[in-house]
């Protein structure tokens, strides 16, 4: 992402798994801030750019950020799983950075949402994040399960992927918001300078 991002492997249930590491400016991070990549077999990997878009919201939020590799791709050992093994992935990639002793935001994008919204459910009964965060989530190609109130969902009007009507239909039994970015395909073409003024407007504490 930068000149500073580490990049290191830690041990997952596959084997490897290939990590990128940003750390705030200041001192102490408010927390551990894990971000999740889209579909293994369709390119997705940790280098994304909407995945390092999260990845800086969560920096400029204070928050220790890592990225990973899913098993099969990039350094990471391993091969795909169909979803099963990529949540105990993300799931061992949280406890060894220590979301499960410190303040956690989890995020990911479309096939990362799913993801990410899974091993959050997993997490809800030890360690349930701060705050789960969902861009363009797949909720017309998996079994997305129910999130936190809170969860943040922001989708692209105009995504040929994963249409805006699943993920309205999704949140709708949950009463849960959706922002919706005006014109916005799947990748965010041309607005990840709007997606991300949306994540921290979203994120940021309440002022005093």
């Amino acid at each position: 992402m930068n000149l500073r991002t580490v990049r290191k492997s830690i041990g997952g249930p596959a084997g490897a798994i290939e990590c990128a590491i940003d750390e705030p400016g200041q001192a102490v991070p408010h927390g551990l801030a894990v971000a999740c990549h889209p579909h293994p077999l369709h390119g997705g990997t940790m280098d994304n750019k909407v995945v390092q878009t999260l990845a800086r919201t969560f920096v400029e939020l204070g928050y220790s950020s890592v990225r990973f590799n899913f098993r099969g791709v990039g350094g990471s050992a391993g091969a795909w799983d169909e979803g099963r093994g990529e949540v105990d992935d993300a799931l061992a990639v949280i406890e060894a950075f220590g979301g499960s002793h410190r303040p956690l935001l989890l995020g990911g994008f479309s096939f990362g949402g799913y993801i990410a919204a899974q091993a959050a459910a997993r997490l809800a009964q030890y360690a349930r994040p701060r705050r789960l965060v969902l861009i363009a989530p797949a909720t017309s190609r998996f079994g997305m399960p129910a999130v936190a109130e809170g969860t943040v969902v922001v989708h692209g009007e105009a995504d040929d992927v994963v249409p805006l009507s699943a993920t309205l239909d999704w949140a709708r039994s949950q009463s849960l918001p959706v922002t919706v970015v005006p014109g916005a395909g799947h990748f965010f073409h041309g607005q990840l300078t709007l997606l991300k003024r949306l994540l921290l407007l979203a994120l940021a504490p309440p002022p005093l």
